[in-house]
């Protein structure tokens, strides 16, 4: 008789499914789980902590000291450079000689003027000769009138009284009317011929005296021009710049040399065209010279930017340190403001002012970092204001962190 076979339960389909589901989730696991932060040395970083408080706001510059009372001498004609007999660096006074130069045809263009003036002052004297002798012969014209008249008068009178005697007829006394009437208009119009030639001569002489003073003027200027070939320094200084060799020719307006007044020094500086918005004039400043620091303020600033700066002159009140001189190299300090309350934070490497950056803040343990979002007021020079995004107490990775930007943590080892 047959015994049937009872088939014992097969372990692997469990198993199978078992594993599928260990594989499932797992994976799910898996999905869920936090990439690897990468890892950043602690040592590289800049790390700063949030603070609360008072903020003070500046700006900082670089540039060099430039004396206020700068002389610029140049030159008034062309000519050829004999001698220098002074060199950059040297001190100078006013009437300091820093070269000498010549031009024969500047020399006799003035000798040439001066004959001019002569010839011209020769030709006044003649017609004041000649202009005064008519006018004593109008004088004397006048005059002979007036004795004319007044002789015609008397002989008027002599006739009237003989008329009374009956002695001339009235023929006579009519053409000693007559007399005296053309002796009178004779001598009336001799006086206004007088009086105009007068005025006439006067106005021939102011033109002729006229003409002498521009002859004079000329002869003047050219020899200012010979005597500009001695070049004087002009005032009290140092010569910064003389680069001219004997032998030299010189136009008209070239550059001869440069005297800076050693008395009164400003600072220039740049100022970064980002940072540059909130300056002004009067603005509080700090020039640092590597010998000592100087007060001053901001006296002027340009209007506008040049290779992404902006020039600032800032007038100096302070007292000079000793070696202080111009073009030595000098950083500045502008204070623009002060505020009184707000959360603030080192400036970060990669933030600018009024921005929303993302910054690395660490956790509490301070073995990783996240980034936030992070939004940036007012800056200065080391800090910036925090607008939203941080709180006092938190500490911030300010490093360049950019090779990072596609995470959003790392580690800090």
């Amino acid at each position: 008789m047959d015994i049937p076979r009872v088939k014992k339960p097969s372990r692997t389909k469990p198993m199978i499914i078992t594993a599928a589901i260990l594989v499932v989730v797992g994976t799910v696991g898996l999905a869920q789980l936090r990439p690897a932060a990468p890892t950043v040395e602690r040592g590289t970083l800049w790390i700063d902590t949030v603070k609360r408080g008072e903020m003070l706001r500046q700006v900082r510059g670089n540039g060099t000291l430039v004396p206020e009372d700068l002389r610029v001498v140049s030159a008034l004609t062309a000519g050829r450079v004999d001698r220098v007999l002074v060199r950059p660096g040297a001190m100078c006074d006013v009437n300091t000689v820093l070269l000498e130069m010549s031009n024969p045809d500047v020399q006799l263009q003035s000798l040439d003027a001066e004959r001019q003036v002569k010839l011209a002052e020769a030709d006044l004297a003649s017609l004041r000769a000649s202009l005064e002798s008519q006018r004593l012969a109008a004088m004397s014209t006048v005059g002979q009138a007036r004795r004319d008249a007044n002789e015609a008068d008397r002989l008027l009178k002599v006739a009237q009284r003989l008329e009374g005697d009956s002695l001339t007829s009235s023929m006579e006394v009519d053409r000693a009317k007559d007399n005296l009437t053309e002796a009178k208009e004779r001598f009336d119009s001799e006086t206004n011929r007088l009086n105009l030639l007068t005025e006439s001569l006067k106005a021939q002489l102011e033109l002729r005296q006229a003409e002498v003073e521009r002859l004079r003027a000329i002869a003047h200027f050219q020899v200012e021009r010979v005597n500009s070939m001695t070049v004087r320094a002009g005032q009290k200084g140092v010569l910064q710049s003389l680069s001219l060799e004997a032998g030299q020719w010189v136009n008209p307006g070239q550059e001869l040399a440069r005297v800076a007044g050693q008395e009164k020094l400003k600072a220039v500086v740049r100022v970064p065209e980002t940072q540059a918005r909130d300056l002004t004039t009067g603005l509080k400043a700090e020039v640092d010279t590597r010998n000592g620091i100087v007060a001053g303020y901001v006296s002027r600033t340009d209007p506008g930017a040049t290779n992404g700066s902006v020039t600032v002159d800032i007038t100096l009140t302070g007292e000079l340190p000793r070696g202080a001189r111009p073009d030595l190299s000098v950083d500045a300090t502008i204070e623009l403001e002060r505020l009184p309350d707000v959360i603030y934070v080192g400036r970060p490497a990669d933030g600018s002012s009024e921005a929303t950056v993302g910054l690395f803040v660490l956790d509490a343990d301070g073995h990783y970092a996240h980034r936030v979002q992070v939004e940036l007021g007012r800056g200065s020079v080391n800090a910036i204001e925090v607008r939203k995004g941080l709180k006092p107490g938190d500490q911030v990775i300010l490093s360049e962190m950019g090779r990072w930007d596609a995470v959003d943590r790392v580690k800090l080892q």
